[in-house]
């Protein structure tokens, strides 16, 4: 009999607390009146079960099954899920005959249609011909927006392991440093401190190196990969992140490298100036910071994402900045101030002028806003923040002044 590997990683937290995960989807399945969830995401089977072995997850209003179509062993130490959930199967058809064959047929199952390809769709149809697949996304990250106990611990840890990051600019950036170096400094760093090496975005075919991270002349070129600042990368192959450019004195470098530790995503910029900062250079970040500290102070629980985004442009505008807050340089601006953030790195919800979405209690954001001024330079401040009806919490470590050099 083969010994099964057991991974700590819930083993803190209430296991029904983890379980009641399922129970909320299925209150939505009820609702919806699906005959079932049928998930394949390895993010949303590692949030209801524990594991991201490759696997179906079927949920059905009253029972569910994990079907794990490989790594069966690995799946059953790490789920937080009662073992006899838990099946070795690796085809689907014959998911469809221990589960659905035996359930009412021209009924509605949901999928997460935003990540399954036009192949795998055909094929589910060919399997499940009597049934109708509708898209269970959205209930999906609408659950994933209120983070519970074990995600938020999990989440300072990915902010503990990005504040190394930081360290290692500081103990890397001289003169004559290059991006590249800089970046590998950093991403060396994150991995030591726990960083998986990878991280997540909810898009087919989204590249972007292992982070933004630019300096100098660089900071005023912006990719259409990402909607931030991005450097200029390697090459036209992933035209985001550092370049072979070496840093001079006087230059301005942001460094926007996210981590990932046990699933969750920690997500921090910070700007640096290689030498003695100018008094505009000073002023543009100070007023970023002001706007930054301000919204931290006054968003509250449903307030809508909306709002806050037009709070902080009314703020841009009372201290006399908003044709640089947000700027893009030649009349482009960014119409987003943050995102939601935890098993993926950006996800709902998003605070922009278009999400007239409520935050709650328990939503992690990334607050993320910059400034461009392009006769001075460029200055971007992001950090994690927690909401709640007590009081805000900012999650992230390291110290959000502009780092002089």
């Amino acid at each position: 009999m083969t010994e099964l590997y057991i991974r700590p990683h819930y083993r803190k937290y209430d296991k029904m607390q983890l379980e009641k995960r399922i129970e909320i989807l299925q209150d939505k399945i009820r609702e919806n009146a699906l005959s079932a969830a049928l998930l394949f995401y390895s993010r949303d089977v590692l949030y209801y079960t524990g594991t991201a072995q490759p696997s179906y997850l079927v949920v059905l209003p009253h029972e569910y099954f994990l079907f794990v179509r490989s790594g069966f062993e690995f799946a059953v130490g790490d789920a937080f899920i009662p073992q006899e959930r838990i099946r070795e199967e690796r085809r689907l058809e014959n998911v469809y005959k221990k589960v659905f064959s035996r359930l009412p047929t021209h009924k509605k199952i949901g999928t997460e249609l935003d990540i399954l390809t036009a192949v795998q769709f055909r094929r589910f149809k060919k399997i499940f011909s009597a049934y109708e697949f509708v898209n269970i996304s959205p209930v999906v990250l609408w659950q994933r927006k209120k983070k519970d106990s074990s995600e938020i611990d999990k989440i300072k840890e990915a902010c503990e392991a990005v504040d190394v990051g930081h360290n290692a600019v500081l103990a890397t950036l001289r003169e004559g440093t290059t991006e590249l170096e800089l970046a590998a400094a950093v991403e060396n760093a994150h991995r030591l401190a726990g960083h998986e090496g990878i991280f997540f975005i909810r898009q087919p075919d989204f590249f972007m190196s292992r982070g933004p991270i630019s300096s100098g002349p660089n900071l005023f070129k912006i990719s259409g990969v990402v909607y931030t600042i991005t450097g200029v990368g390697l090459s036209p192959s992933v035209p985001a992140g550092p370049s072979r450019r070496s840093i001079s004195k006087g230059d301005l470098v942001i460094i926007d490298i996210p981590t990932l530790v046990n699933g969750y995503h920690g997500d921090q910029t910070r700007s640096y100036i290689l030498g003695k900062a100018t008094i505009q250079i000073e002023t543009m970040y100070n007023n970023l910071k002001e706007i930054a500290d301000y919204l931290i102070e006054n968003i509250r629980p449903r307030m809508k994402c909306s709002e806050i985004y037009q709070i902080a442009i009314e703020k841009s505008k009372e201290l006399k900045v908003q044709d640089t807050f947000l700027s893009f340089g030649g009349g482009k601006k960014s119409r987003m101030i943050g995102h939601g953030i935890g098993l993926e790195l950006n996800e709902p919800p998003i605070l922009s002028v278009y999400d007239h979405s409520e935050v709650s209690d328990g939503f992690v954001i990334a607050l993320d806003m910059h400034m461009m001024d392009e006769s001075v330079g460029v200055v971007k401040l992001e950090d994690m923040i927690l909401i709640t009806s007590n009081g805000n919490k900012v999650l992230t470590k390291t110290p959000r002044h502009l780092f002089e050099l």
